[in-house]
């Protein structure tokens, strides 16, 4: 599993380079033709996680439920984010993944409710299982920051 804990850090790498490298408004702006923003799908990455690996094992998930519900599937941006959250997010992109890291070789994640995936049809029966999908699922919203990144201003 180390070896997939290290794409999530690859990955978050690169969305924190997002983040510094764009001035609050572009992390906020929504294109033309688009229904988020950088900055919402980097809140979006941390907070999947969140629920497919501690929400489906039945466990608490590090981050608040009140961010988990800002930026899970099927909402969007409805006011411009602060710094202060922009500093937050940033600093829980590798927060949130280095006590995955603790949690997991802890052996915390015993139970886990199988879960059928909407974006391919595949099925979750492990926390393993989980922690590979969403590696595949921040991969995707990279992709989206960078595509955003190219139509806003920094």
């Amino acid at each position: 599993m180390d070896y997939s804990f290290n794409i999530c850090q690859k990955n978050r790498e690169l969305l924190a380079k997002l983040i510094t490298s764009h001035s609050l408004d572009a992390l906020n702006t929504i294109p033309q033709g688009f229904n988020n923003n950088i900055i919402w799908n980097i809140g979006h990455s941390i907070a999947t996680q969140q629920l497919l690996i501690y929400g489906l094992a039945g466990q608490v998930a590090p981050a608040s439920i009140d961010f988990i519900n800002k930026y899970k599937k099927g909402t969007k941006p409805e006011n411009d984010v602060s710094q202060s959250e922009i500093d937050e997010i940033h600093k829980m992109l590798f927060s949130t993944i280095d006590i995955l890291r603790e949690d997991y070789h802890k052996g915390l994640f015993i139970s886990f409710k199988e879960y059928t995936l909407s974006t391919t049809g595949g099925v979750l029966s492990k926390v393993e299982h989980a922690i590979q999908f969403n590696n595949f699922h921040e991969g995707l919203h990279l992709g989206c920051c960078i595509q955003l990144s190219k139509l806003v201003t920094t």
